[in-house]
């Protein structure tokens, strides 16, 4: 078994940097953050970009017809069926035979409305609750932090990201519209007072998401995970070898071999390769799997410094932070060694930032 040697935490300066930046130019702030990511390891992997991904950068971004999305569509779910022998989205008892992560917003959106008429009322049943899912997933993150910060303003800006990020047949609809003017609306009185939830707001997607009883998706147990990642790799290499370019590797300094592409791996999959609980997994693939979820981390931190920039508010760079310990698993935080003393830490920042912003505005 790999052993992952977390050491201390690579953030843990990040408040002192951001301290020690905050009376000079603000682009300061993120060259303090970028000089601590160049002191890192000199060997860190550089992953490169799926095809798909360099596919799309080539056509500048071109988006595809709806057609061509619905036959994409149809052709995914057929694979996905054919690959686990099945027929149908659910078993006779009801619960899913197939998981729908690979297919992309915009397709789950076809399926769900079946404009086409190419899809089943279950097919459209697991697209729909795939999406609620997604939903879910995006708002996690700002609900955790509201809960350590009693800043619920997070949760609105959460919701009015994921909802800008429709496709344009998901934006040309009323329900589209009524939902983000309602968000708008909850943005604007979270503004003015960000400890409270807004009530009353027709539409609102935050306020229906809150009601929910439980609206965490139950997650798989990481054993499940690292298995099913394992497989992953295990295509990509096979692929490789498929179109001769030789061995999968994960170090960029490698000259012969196929780089391996993380770039479609989820943070808790890499977790689970970097912790190799289950002895699956190479310690170069370990290895690699920690520098890539450092990088995502390290990248998620800089987004909270431009927010704080931008918007004129340092609070904002605690709260980024919060949102990225939040929407963290249990493994991702041990691999990353962000400890619940850190986010003590990160909440204790916001809480006195909050209370000098608030002395200098006469609150």
């Amino acid at each position: 078994m790999t052993s992952v040697n977390t050491g201390p935490n690579p953030y843990a300066s990040y408040g002192a940097a951001y301290a020690r930046a905050a009376a000079t130019a603000p682009p300061s702030l993120a060259d303090a953050l970028n000089a601590n990511e160049s002191t890192s390891s000199s060997a860190a992997t550089n992953l490169t970009l799926s095809d798909a991904a360099l596919a799309q950068i080539a056509s500048g971004g071109t988006t595809k017809d709806l057609a061509s999305v619905v036959a994409d569509a149809r052709s995914a779910l057929n694979k996905l069926y054919k690959d686990a022998e099945v027929t149908a989205p659910f078993d006779a008892s009801g619960e899913p035979t197939v998981d729908l992560a690979a297919l992309d917003r915009r397709a789950l959106y076809a399926v769900a409305n079946n404009n086409s008429g190419l899809f089943t009322p279950d097919e459209r049943t697991a697209a729909s609750n795939e999406l609620t899912q997604r939903f879910n997933a995006a708002l996690a993150p700002a609900a955790g932090t509201a809960k350590l910060t009693g800043n619920v303003a997070g949760l609105y800006r959460a919701a009015a990201d994921y909802l800008d990020a429709a496709g344009p047949e998901e934006k040309d609809t009323a329900s589209w519209a009524a939902q983000r003017d309602a968000v708008a609306k909850g943005l604007q009185a979270t503004q003015q007072t960000p400890g409270k939830a807004p009530s009353g707001i027709a539409d609102d997607p935050v306020a229906a998401y809150l009601a929910q009883p439980d609206p965490a998706a139950p997650a798989k147990d990481i054993a499940s995970v690292a298995k099913s990642v394992r497989a992953v790799l295990d295509a990509q290499a096979k692929a490789a070898q498929d179109a001769g370019k030789g061995e999968l590797v994960f170090d960029s300094r490698r000259k012969t071999g196929q780089m391996a592409d993380f770039s479609g791996i989820d943070n808790r999959s890499l977790s689970a390769i970097a912790l190799n609980q289950d002895g699956l997994f190479s310690q170069e693939e370990s290895f690699a799997a920690k520098q890539t979820l450092d990088a995502r981390n390290r990248a998620s931190i800089l987004d909270a410094i431009k927010q704080s920039q931008s918007s004129g508010d340092p609070s904002q760079l605690s709260l980024g932070i919060l949102n990225v310990y939040s929407g963290m698993s249990d493994e991702e935080r041990l691999v990353s060694n962000w400890t619940p003393a850190f986010r003590d830490n990160a909440v204790t920042a916001y809480k006195s930032t909050s209370n000098i912003l608030s002395m200098l505005k006469g609150g």
